[in-house]
């Protein structure tokens, strides 16, 4: 590829007051590019992308996201928000709105786009992740399944070029998963730039360009799929591998 990265982070540093939450990372993704993270809890995973969406912000180092440098203060940061999208655990949907009206807020006071307009796009959506009929219910009356895809067609309306996914299905029943791993890989193949970070190792496999695996806050292993799942260098990532593929 030609292009710049879409993220290139150079030495990253977060500190927690004592605590060292990422150690010198430093890691690019390229534009279409699918990299799923993966690690122990309190590896520093989630810590990483919530940089790359300005959730959080590095002491030491360089993070360039979208051509734009990150850091705190910077004056682009809401443009930033705009070009990357962020997929949590917990859905963080607005309760006292509608499936529609979660959808349409960012659009029309984020980037002044009509009501009318920004209806028509969330339609568009929620036909994308399959839930066109949940638009006028509120999100306690869905599953978490259905929850989590009104979050991730919400990212969509934003028109996103990166999407974040900060375990996605890690608070949903095991029932549900399935449903917006399927949405995940269909945004993977039509070329969405995501990074990931879950243990969802079937679904690592089957949309990854590559695996990175992170321990106490420094990237320990990088590879593509076959290889990291295959012939992982590191006693510490074969120990991880050995112990969630058991699962």
């Amino acid at each position: 590829m030609t292009d710049a990265p879409v993220i290139s982070a150079r030495k990253l540093d977060k500190f927690y007051g004592d605590f060292h939450a990422l150690k010198g990372v430093s890691i690019d993704v390229e534009r279409g590019e699918r990299v799923v993270i993966c690690g122990p809890s309190g590896s520093g995973k989630s810590t990483l992308i919530r940089c790359f969406n300005a959730l959080e912000f590095h002491q030491g180092g360089k993070l360039f996201v979208a051509g734009n440098e990150v850091y705190e203060g910077a004056k682009n940061i809401n443009l930033l928000r705009q070009h990357v999208g962020m997929v949590f655990q917990q859905f963080n949907l607005f309760p006292h709105l509608t499936v529609l009206e979660n959808l349409t807020i960012g659009p029309q006071k984020v980037r002044g786009v009509s009501r009318a307009a920004a209806e028509a796009t969330a339609r568009k959506f929620l036909e994308r992740v399959r839930i066109p009929d949940q638009a006028d219910k509120y999100p306690r009356q869905l599953s978490g399944g259905q929850q989590q895809r009104v979050a991730i067609a919400r990212s969509l309306c934003m028109e996103t070029r990166i999407m974040l996914f900060d375990e996605p299905t890690s608070a949903l029943d095991p029932e549900m998963i399935s449903e917006v791993l399927e949405v995940m890989v269909e945004l993977a193949q039509e070329g969405m730039t995501m990074v990931c970070v879950t243990h969802e190792m079937g679904f690592a496999r089957k949309v990854a360009d590559r695996m990175v695996f992170m321990d106490a806050g420094e990237i320990v292993e990088m590879a593509d799929p076959e290889t990291f799942f295959d012939h992982p260098r590191s006693e510490r990532c074969r120990d991880f591998l050995d112990k969630i593929l058991d699962h």
